[in-house]
C-alpha cells in the first residue's frame, strides 16, 4: 500500500496542509546548540534537586521545546520531567505545564518503543493535574497540549488497555467541557484535532463515538471555533491519516462504526463542511488502499458510503435557492461550497457526480472568481482593497488552475442536462463581468489604480477558466452526434462570451485560438448564425452614449476611453471578416458599418487597423444572391470610407490599413464605378496637398527615398501601384491626375517617381495596359523636363491637353 510519509508530529503536518500559514503558522523551532540543550537539562535536574523552579528553569524548558525538530528525549529525561511535575514541593507556574507536556509528547512520538511504565506514571500525573482543575483559561496551551499528549499516549500500540482508557476518558471529557477555548484561540485547532486524530486511531473503541461527535459538532456550538476552509483542510488530512491507520491496523470494527455514524446516519448536529471534508479524507485513504491491492470488502463499502455522503451534501447545497445569485446570504452554505473544490483538488481521481460538478461551477463563479459580487459591492461603496488582496492570497484562488482542470474533466463525463445548466451559468458570468468591470474600470482608472489592478488579477484568472471550459465545450458539442442547431448555438455562445472577456486576455494562449478557429468554422458558413453574432454586438447608440451608470457622473463619457468596451469591439472587428461573406447587405449596413467607421477614429492603432481590415473584407466578398444590393452598398460606403480615411491621414488613419482598403476597392468595385473615380480623385488631391506642404517646409525632404517615407511619399507609392490595378475605364482620368501631380514636384522627386514608373512599366506583363502606359510615360517624362524651365502651373494646364 502507498503509505503516508512517517509523520512524527501530526499537528505540524496538519498545519502544513491547511493552506493558511497566517492562521496556523508552524511552531517556532530553532536549532539550539548541543551545549545549550545539555545546559537546559542540567538546569532542570538542578530544579528537582533543590525543589525550586524559577524563571531560568522556565527558559530552559523553552530552549528544549524550541528545538523539538532535532531534540531527542530519552527515558531518563522523561522520568525527570515527570518527577518535577509530580513533586508537591515544587510550585510550577501555569506557563510551564504546556512545556512539560510538549517535551513528553516529543518523547513518546520519537521513541521507537516508549516504555510503558513511564507512560503509566505520566498518565497518573496527568489525571491528578486535570482532576485538580487547573484553570485552562489562564493557560489555553494547557488544554491543547494536554489533549495532544493524551491522544498520543492512547495511540501507542504497546500500551496496555487501562492507561489507554484513562487517556481516552480524560480526552473526551476535556473536549466536551473545554471546547470554548478553541473559539478564542483558533491557532490551537491543529493541536486539538491532532489529539483527536491520535485518539480515533487508538486500538480501543471506548469514547470513540463521543470523540467523533465532538469533531463534527464543535463547529456549530456557541462560542466554539468558527469554521473556515483552513479548518476544512485540516479535517480532510486528519481523517485521511486516521483512516490509513485504521486500515493498516485492520481495526474493522472502528471503520464500520465510523462509516455508520458519519456517512450512513444523518445527524442534525453534524456540521456539513466537516462531514464533507472528512468523507473526502476517508475516500482518499481508501482509494490508496484499494489501488495498492488491499481490497478489503469493508473498506470498499466505506469508500462508497463516503462518496454517497459527499454527493448528498452537494445535492442538498445546490437545491437551496439563490445560492448563485446571492452567495453571501448563508455563511454555512458558502463554507461548504468553498470546501467542495478544495476537497476534489486534494483527493485526485474521483467519481463524477452531477451535484458535485454543479458545485464546482458555482464555487468557481461565486467563490474563486467572485467578480459579480465584488462589482455589486463597489456600487454599494463596500469594495475595499484589503478584501481583494486577501482573496488573492486565499488558498482557493491560488488553486484556481487545478480546480479548473478538474471542472473541465468532469464536464466531459457529466450528463447533458447538467452540462447545459453549467454552460449557461458560465456564459452569463462572462456577460456579468463585462458589464461590471466596464463600470468599475471607468470609475477607478486614475483614481484607485491599485484596487483596479487587484480586481483585474482575479479577472485574468477567470478569463483562463472561461477559455479552458469553452475548449472542453467545443470538443464535446461540435460533433456530428449533435444537431447543427446545437452546434451553432454553442459556437455563438462561446464567441459572445469571448468578446466579453477579451479585455482580460494578456497572454498568447493556443487554447484560446484553437477554440475560436473551431467555433468560427461552424458559424461562418451559416447566414443566420453570422447575423446572430453581429446582432450580439453593442449598438452604435450604446457605444457612443455609454452605460446607464454614467448618466449621474460629472465626467462626460468618452467612448474611446472605455477600454473594456473597446476590447470587446476589437474582438468583433477581428471575427466578423471571417463570416462577412454570409452577411446580408442590410445587416452589414445597419449593424456593422457605423461601428466600423466609428472605430476608424479610435486612438488605438490596432483597433483602427482592424476596422480597415473589416472594410477590406466587406469590399472583397459578397453573397451571390445579394449581388446587386452588395454592389450598391459597397459604392455607398466607399465615398464615406475614403473621406474618413483621408481626413485622419496622417495621424489616426494607419497608412497600411488605408492602402489595403483602397486596393480592395480598386480590385472589387465594378468597372467604371463612380465611387472608384471619386476615390482616385480624392487620393491625388490629398497627395498634392501633402507634397506641397513638404516642398514649402523641407527643401531637402526628397533626398531620401529610402527609410521611413513622408506621408506624401507613401501616397505617391500607393498611386504608382494603383496605375497597374485600376480598370481601363478609369485609367485615362487617373493618368491625367497623376501627371498633374508629378509635374508639380521638385526635380529630385520627379526623377524618383519617373524612375520608379519606368521600372514598373518595364516589368509589367499586362499586354493591354503596358502600351498605354509606355506612351503616357514618354509624354510625362517630356513634360516633366519642360516643367523645370517653365512655370509649373502653366505646364500642368498643358499636360491635361497633351494627355
Amino acid at each position: 500500500m502507498s503509505r503516508r510519509p512517517n509523520i512524527v508530529f501530526l499537528e505540524e503536518w496538519l498545519r502544513s496542509k491547511c493552506g493558511d500559514t497566517s492562521k496556523f503558522s508552524p511552531r517556532s523551532s530553532s536549532s539550539s546548540s548541543a551545549r545549550a540543550i545539555i545546559q537546559a537539562w542540567a538546569e532542570l535536574r538542578d530544579s528537582l534537586q533543590h525543589l525550586s523552579f524559577g524563571n531560568h528553569h522556565l527558559q530552559s524548558l523553552k530552549t528544549l521545546v524550541n528545538s523539538q525538530t532535532s531534540l531527542h528525549v530519552a527515558d531518563p529525561q522523561a522520568k525527570l520531567l515527570l518527577s518535577i511535575l509530580s513533586s508537591s514541593s515544587i510550585s510550577l507556574p501555569y506557563d510551564s505545564y504546556p512545556l512539560f507536556f510538549r517535551l513528553l509528547y516529543i518523547w513518546v512520538r520519537k521513541s521507537f518503543r516508549p516504555t510503558s511504565d513511564i507512560i503509566h506514571s505520566a498518565v497518573e500525573v496527568l489525571s491528578k493535574l486535570f482532576s485538580a482543575q487547573v484553570d485552562s483559561r489562564n493557560s489555553p496551551f494547557f488544554l491543547s497540549e494536554g489533549i495532544l499528549l493524551l491522544g498520543a499516549f492512547s495511540f501507542v500500540p504497546s500500551l496496555s488497555e487501562r492507561p489507554k482508557t484513562v487517556c481516552l476518558d480524560l480526552c473526551a471529557r476535556l473536549l466536551i467541557e473545554e471546547y470554548r477555548i478553541l473559539g478564542s484561540f483558533t491557532e490551537l485547532v491543529p493541536d486539538v484535532l491532532a489529539g483527536i486524530g491520535y485518539a480515533l486511531s487508538s486500538s480501543l473503541t471506548v469514547h470513540y463515538l463521543s470523540i467523533l461527535d465532538t469533531l463534527f459538532e464543535i463547529w456549530a456550538k456557541e462560542d466554539g471555533p468558527q469554521g473556515g476552509i483552513s479548518h476544512g483542510l485540516i479535517i480532510l488530512y486528519l481523517m485521511d491519516w486516521v483512516m490509513s491507520n485504521l486500515i493498516n491496523f485492520q481495526f474493522l470494527d472502528k471503520i464500520r462504526a465510523f462509516s455508520k455514524e458519519t456517512f450512513e446516519t444523518s445527524k442534525e448536529n453534524y456540521v456539513p463542511f466537516a462531514v464533507f471534508m472528512a468523507a473526502a479524507g476517508v475516500f482518499s485513504a481508501i482509494n490508496r488502499s484499494v489501488s495498492s491491492g488491499k481490497k478489503l470488502e469493508t473498506v470498499s463499502r466505506v469508500g462508497a458510503s463516503a462518496v454517497v455522503r459527499m454527493e448528498a451534501l452537494a445535492t442538498d447545497l445546490i437545491s437551496r435557492p439563490l445560492i448563485f445569485d446571492n452567495p453571501g446570504n448563508d455563511p454555512k452554505n458558502r463554507l461548504l461550497l468553498q470546501c467542495v473544490p478544495l476537497a476534489l483538488a486534494r483527493i485526485g481521481s474521483f467519481p463524477v457526480h452531477a451535484s458535485l460538478f454543479v458545485c464546482l461551477a458555482l464555487a468557481l463563479l461565486t467563490e474563486i472568481f467572485p467578480l459579480p459580487h465584488l462589482y455589486s459591492s463597489f456600487s454599494l461603496g463596500g469594495l475595499k482593497i484589503n478584501a481583494i488582496k486577501e482573496h488573492l492570497v486565499n488558498i482557493l484562488f491560488k488553486e484556481a488552475g487545478t480546480i479548473t482542470g478538474i471542472f473541465c474533466n468532469q464536464y466531459v463525463l457529466v450528463d447533458e442536462e447538467n452540462k447545459n445548466i453549467v454552460e449557461n451559468l458560465v456564459w452569463k458570468f462572462c456577460q456579468d463581468i463585462y458589464s461590471g468591470h466596464r463600470q468599475v474600470a471607468m470609475l477607478l482608472k486614475g483614481k484607485e489604480d491599485e484596487l483596479l489592478q487587484s480586481l483585474e488579477k482575479i479577472a485574468e484568472s477567470a478569463f483562463l477558466m472561461v477559455v479552458f471550459f469553452a475548449l472542453a465545450v467545443t470538443k464535446h458539442r461540435l460533433d456530428l452526434k449533435f444537431t447543427q442547431e446545437m452546434q451553432l448555438k454553442t459556437s455563438l455562445n462561446i464567441l459572445v462570451s469571448f468578446s466579453c472577456v477579451e479585455y482580460f486576455r494578456h497572454v498568447r494562449l493556443s487554447e484560446y485560438m484553437d477554440t475560436i478557429r473551431k467555433v468560427v468554422a461552424t458559424v461562418k458558413e451559416n447566414e443566420s448564425a453570422c447575423t446572430s453574432f453581429v446582432q450580439s454586438m453593442p449598438s452604435y447608440v450604446n457605444l457612443t452614449n455609454g452605460p446607464d451608470f454614467t448618466a449621474n457622473q460629472k465626467t462626460k463619457y468618452i467612448w474611446s476611453m472605455d477600454n473594456v468596451q473597446t476590447a470587446r469591439i476589437l474582438f468583433y472587428l477581428r471575427v466578423i471578416p471571417t463570416c462577412v461573406e454570409q452577411l446580408p447587405s442590410p445587416v452589414f449596413k445597419n449593424l456593422v458599418a457605423s461601428t466600423m467607421f466609428l472605430y476608424m477614429e479610435h486612438p488605438n492603432g490596432k483597433v483602427v487597423r482592424a476596422s480597415h481590415s473589416l472594410f477590406v473584407a466587406f469590399i472583397s466578398f459578397g453573397k451571390e444572391s445579394d449581388k446587386n444590393d452588395r454592389v450598391s452598398l459597397k459604392e455607398q460606403l466607399v465615398f464615406y470610407y475614403i473621406q474618413r480615411s483621408l481626413l485622419g491621414f496622417p495621424g489616426i488613419t494607419p497608412f497600411e490599413g488605408m492602402a489595403s482598403g483602397v486596393v480592395g476597392m480598386v480590385r472589387h468595385l465594378p468597372a467604371g464605378s463612380p465611387a472608384l473615380f471619386y476615390c482616385i480623385h480624392s487620393l491625388v488631391e490629398k497627395a498634392d496637398k501633402l507634397c506641397a506642404e513638404v516642398v514649402n517646409h523641407e527643401a531637402d525632404a526628397w533626398k531620401k527615398w529610402q527609410g521611413e517615407p513622408e506621408p506624401c511619399k507613401k501616397l505617391l507609392e500607393l498611386l504608382l501601384r494603383l496605375i497597374f490595378l485600376v480598370d481601363i475605364q478609369v485609367l485615362p482620368d487617373f493618368m491625367k491626375l497623376l501627371a498633374q501631380l508629378v509635374t508639380k514636384l521638385p526635380k529630385d522627386a520627379k526623377d524618383l517617381v519617373l524612375n520608379e514608373l519606368h521600372s514598373q512599366v518595364a516589368e509589367s506583363d499586362d499586354v493591354v495596359r503596358k502600351p498605354i502606359l509606355v506612351s503616357w510615360l514618354q509624354s510625362l517624362s517630356y513634360l516633366c523636363t519642360k516643367a523645370t524651365h517653365q512655370n509649373e502651373t502653366s505646364s500642368s494646364v498643358r499636360i491635361t491637353a497633351n494627355l
